[in-house]
């Protein structure tokens, strides 16, 4: 199983640890952020369109045709009521001129197979729940949490 960790960096900043990579999200500074960061639905909905561009550029590779020209776009909004989730994503693939018209429909079908497209389309289980051990940073001392309390939501939804 891959992983990854996310640690404060603070006020509304965190940075995630994966792969030898970070990446730091953030809220816009009109909700109280600093902006230094895409939020994480920022960064959700740019997963999914990022995953769509790799699928197109692979596609395009593997048949030889240059990717300049290659774009693919989005816009994003959020449902309406609760809980707050993204409801809309629209994508839109500005295909190379170097590709023939001919191969648009697979151009289309192999983007529409990308993994996280196909993760949203059949939803992974996901299971959010509290760590068994508590670290004091303050004392370095350690204490055992009750087990099985799972997180259902935030207290207030942020962008």
């Amino acid at each position: 199983m891959e992983s990854m960790r996310v640690t404060p960096a603070g006020g509304d900043r965190f940075a995630i640890a994966l792969r030898g990579h970070e990446i730091m999200v953030d809220q816009p500074a009109d909700v109280g952020g600093t902006d230094i960061g895409p939020t994480p639905t920022e960064l959700f909905v740019a997963g999914l369109v990022s995953c769509v561009a790799v699928y197109a550029g692979r596609f395009l590779a593997r048949h030889g045709v240059c990717a300049e020209g290659l774009r693919v776009d989005a816009d994003w909004e959020m449902g309406e009521g609760s809980p707050a989730r993204v409801g809309c994503v629209t994508i839109r693939i500005t295909a190379p001129p170097a590709l023939p018209a001919s191969r648009l429909p697979a151009l289309l079908a192999v983007s529409r197979a990308c993994t996280v497209h196909n993760s949203l389309a059949r939803s992974p289980a996901v299971h959010i729940d509290l760590a068994t051990t508590r670290i004091y940073p303050s004392s370095g001392t350690m204490s055992m949490a009750p087990a099985g309390h799972s997180a259902a939501h935030s207290p207030q939804p942020l962008q």
